[in-house]
């Protein structure tokens, strides 16, 4: 039997503890509204916390490696577009040299060729020299190549060497032209530029010295093209990688999300459950208040 007393409201204090934990309780549901979130803080459930702060920290590494495999994959897709324009500046080439093999042509047609062939030449050295991005050029005379991190630990590298395809390498052989390096500076990065100009004459009465000339072209063509499908290869591996560290990023924010998003639909159907609590818990302690004057009409 429960003894009535005015010094202990042992009903009060029973409604009032209830009261508090209500809303204790609907204060966190509120808070997980406002948050989206349902561990907000270490203080919500340490372990969990620390877990997604850990797979938050990969997920932001990523994007570094994100940046970094971007930066190779514009380096590639300079030097193909590049080698693009190189493989039309050889073929023209090829054009000119074959017209002046012909024997039934005179030497000053030869000599025009030659003139055309030569300025081709020089085009193709300026193309390469222009074939840089962000200080790196895969092609040209000077050392270059592309080392893009391919996971959040730098422990994987998605590579690309460098393939020296500048004019004094193709050209080389080509008794025709005359190669001579030299440097010009650019507003980002110093190229080097090839000069060409006009050696051995084609002007020979029949044609064999294009025909020389023809042979060099056509095993340039052949480097150019083998040379710019290796750089083709490895751009589609950097775009491969891309992909996977996407996907990978997805998957990490997406196990953040399990680990410490709040259910919405959850939390409001709670928030009016713990509403309803709360005031039938006022009405309560109200009610628990009432009974020590309960007591006075003992004494009437």
């Amino acid at each position: 039997m429960t003894m009535n007393s005015i010094n202990t409201n042992v009903a009060a204090m029973v409604a009032l503890q209830s009261l508090t934990a209500t809303q204790t309780e609907l204060a966190t549901t509120q808070n997980r509204i406002n948050t989206g979130l349902k561990i907000a803080s270490a203080k919500d459930n340490g372990a969990i916390w620390a877990i997604a702060q850990t797979e938050k920290a990969q997920s932001s590494s990523l994007d570094a490696v994100t940046n970094s495999l971007n930066n190779g994959k514009s380096v590639l897709d300079t030097t193909i577009q590049a080698g693009s324009q190189l493989t039309d500046i050889l073929n023209q080439m090829r054009q000119k040299a074959l017209a002046a093999s012909d024997a039934g042509i005179d030497d000053n047609s030869r000599t025009q060729y030659q003139s055309e062939y030569t300025k081709l030449a020089q085009s193709y050295a300026n193309v390469v020299a222009s074939a840089s991005f962000n200080g790196v050029n895969l092609i040209d005379a000077s050392t270059g190549n592309v080392a893009a991190i391919g996971s959040a630990d730098g422990s994987i590298k998605v590579t690309s060497a460098h393939n020296s395809l500048n004019a004094a390498t193709i050209f080389a052989t080509d008794g025709a032209l005359s190669v001579t390096a030299g440097t010009v500076t650019a507003p980002a990065t110093t190229a080097s530029v090839d000069t060409v100009a006009t050696a051995t004459s084609w002007a020979d009465g029949t044609g064999t010295a294009a025909a020389s000339s023809l042979a060099v072209i056509d095993a340039a063509i052949k480097s150019v093209t083998q040379g710019l499908s290796g750089f083709g290869v490895d751009s589609k591996a950097i775009d491969n990688q891309i992909t996977l560290v996407s996907q990978l990023q997805d998957s990490l924010n997406t196990g953040i999300g399990n680990l410490v998003d709040a259910n919405l639909a959850q939390e409001s159907a709670n928030l009016q459950a713990l509403q309803t609590k709360q005031q039938l818990g006022v009405q309560a302690l109200s009610i628990a208040n009432q009974s020590t004057s309960i007591l006075l009409g003992l004494f009437r």
